[in-house]
């Protein structure tokens, strides 16, 4: 067998067992709030270096294009203190979403120093800044933690293989149509081009 029919065979093997594991992940499987016809969508990970990256792009594209940030969680598995993070996140929320944002941009500026052993430490301290208390037992009935796995669930589902993972959703009717943002520089492009069709 020739070297060039060698590396043909190569390539197509390698094709058709790396293209599902590079597919890209299916947005249009992602709802939006009731209300929401067009909106930022991200899949973030608080303990990862990226997503702190990204997540105050997102917010001031957010306020420059008067688009909403729907913020789904995927803690992945090896970041240990990620999914806890999110429950305290979640918490947050359920006082105020501004809070709740407002506490991922807090976490992500000090992800460099928590551990898992000091997460608690920080939720108190950005608790104590707004005038609150964190319980004991933020999640006492598992609700919050159902959320998370939830948003960590659909990620699965529309075969997320990394996070940030951001969408330009638009929904029309019934439907959505989705586009990727892998370039933070293209999305008011994206929002743009969403806006004409």
């Amino acid at each position: 067998m020739n070297t060039e029919r060698i590396r043909a065979l190569l390539a197509a093997c390698l094709f058709w067992f790396c293209a599902p594991v590079f597919a890209a992940a299916d947005g249009s499987q992602v709802p939006l709030p009731e209300g929401t016809d067009l909106a930022i969508v991200v899949f973030e990970d608080l303990q990862c270096p990226d997503c702190a990256r990204a997540h105050p792009e997102l917010l001031k594209a957010s306020e420059a294009l008067k688009l909403p940030v729907v913020i789904h969680d995927f803690p992945i598995t090896r970041h240990v203190w990620a999914f806890p993070a999110a429950i305290l996140a979640r918490w947050f929320t359920a006082q105020s979403p501004a809070l709740g944002v407002e506490f991922r941009s807090y976490i992500f500026e000090h992800q460099r120093d928590i551990r898992p052993d000091s997460l608690r430490q920080y939720g108190e301290q950005f608790a104590a800044q707004h005038q609150l208390t964190l319980p004991a037992d933020v999640d006492p009935e598992g609700k919050l933690q159902a959320l998370v796995q939830a948003d960590f669930d659909l990620g699965r589902k529309i075969k997320l293989a990394y996070v940030p993972l951001i969408f330009v959703i638009r929904r029309d009717g019934e439907a959505s149509r989705a586009v990727e943002v892998t370039d933070l520089a293209k999305l008011g492009d994206a929002v743009a081009e969403m806006k004409r069709n």
